[in-house]
């Protein structure tokens, strides 16, 4: 089997980590996700909700150490982004995998192993996703959408200086609500088999 990596982008609530861990379970190959974030706190030796923080690029996050100079100041925000490039890099040099967002596509934008895959919904089908998912009201699910999306998209426009929407960054866009999470990631499934067959 060829070693490839399959980075997935999406809107929050469109389902991209669910689609996915599918492309991964069919493969049988890693999936990650949020446990990237377990992997740099681990190497960082920070406190979790920290390096969250940090991590979702609100804002620059300083933390304190200890030198023999005494304590000092850092901007965490900047060290896990670090941090994270250096992960990503090593994973998709372990073996093939799936990597939900953490601006894949860009960190690993000079291998020509990677497929590059935008997964995007329309608001509602978003909405109703994270109700389904979450068990919330459909409130509640909107401002999750609202400010995840936010999130996400500054987050992304930090680490990298362009739109994570950006069609020229990507090899595939598919908007999930079409054929739904499961038949999307068939559908994905079959562009890997193209591109990477034996």
């Amino acid at each position: 089997m060829k070693h490839f990596i399959i980075n997935i982008g999406c809107e929050y609530g469109s389902g991209g980590p669910d689609i996915g861990k599918m492309v991964a379970e069919s493969l049988g190959i890693p999936f990650y996700d949020r446990d990237l974030v377990d992997q740099v706190v681990e190497k960082l030796g920070v406190d979790r909700d920290l390096v969250e923080k940090a991590d979702s690029g609100e804002e620059n996050v300083k933390y304190e150490f200890d030198t023999t100079f005494g304590p000092r100041y850092a901007n965490l925000t900047n060290r896990v982004i670090y941090t994270q490039f250096e992960v990503i890099h090593k994973l998709a040099a372990k073996s093939s995998c799936v990597i939900i967002g953490r601006c894949s596509n860009y960190i690993l934008k000079d291998r020509d192993d990677c497929l590059n895959i935008f997964v995007y919904a329309p608001e509602e089908y978003k909405v109703k996703h994270i109700m389904e998912q979450k068990g919330v009201s459909q409130k509640e699910a909107q401002k999750l959408v609202k400010y995840n999306d936010g999130m996400l998209k500054s987050r992304y426009e930090y680490m990298t200086s362009s739109d994570m929407r950006d069609c020229r960054t990507r090899h595939m866009m598919i908007d999930s609500s079409i054929l739904g999470l499961e038949k999307t990631a068939k559908y994905i499934m079959q562009l890997i088999d193209l591109r990477f067959e034996n």
